[in-house]
């Protein structure tokens, strides 16, 4: 149950006194509870696969965050960022790599019967990948793949 560890690892955090750690799984615990009373699921909680959405939307609006601070040269809160969104990738499976993804691609273009893949083609593309997939993935990463693909 990832929620169960997100709730060991915070109390964990306060025993040791980890003020940093304690107010990024605090943020994580209550963007779950907010979650949890949005789908009417307070009393029996969200599945793990509920979680690692909530979980993928506070990564990724750390990412935007930091793209942000990184454009305006504002480097310690762009550590910050980057911190957290480590902290939150922790809970989260492993993604995969550009180099899977490519291959996930390639195996989906064929499959699909497309020699000549175009940009109107993306959308089947990117659900046979989808499908295919066994592990999470990036999808910023996995649309620069398809686009590769269909430039070539």
């Amino acid at each position: 149950m990832l929620k169960t560890t997100i709730e060991k690892d915070l109390k964990a955090a306060m025993l040791e006194g980890d003020k940093h750690l304690v107010s990024i799984l605090r943020s994580l615990k209550s963007a779950i509870l907010y979650k949890e009373l949005e789908e009417d699921k307070r009393g029996e909680g969200l599945s793990d696969e509920e979680l690692v959405s909530v979980l993928k939307k506070e990564r990724k609006s750390r990412k935007d965050a930091l793209d942000l601070y990184e454009k305006a040269k504002e480097d310690q809160k762009a550590e910050e960022e980057r911190y957290q969104i480590g902290v939150i990738s922790g809970y989260l499976p492993e993604e995969l790599s550009e180099e899977q993804l490519t291959e996930l691609t390639e195996d989906a273009i064929s499959s699909l019967g497309l020699s000549n893949p175009e940009q109107k083609d993306m959308g089947k593309i990117i659900g046979k990948v989808k499908a295919e997939a066994k592990g999470d993935f990036d999808g910023a990463t996995l649309a620069k793949v398809i686009k590769g693909f269909i430039s070539k």
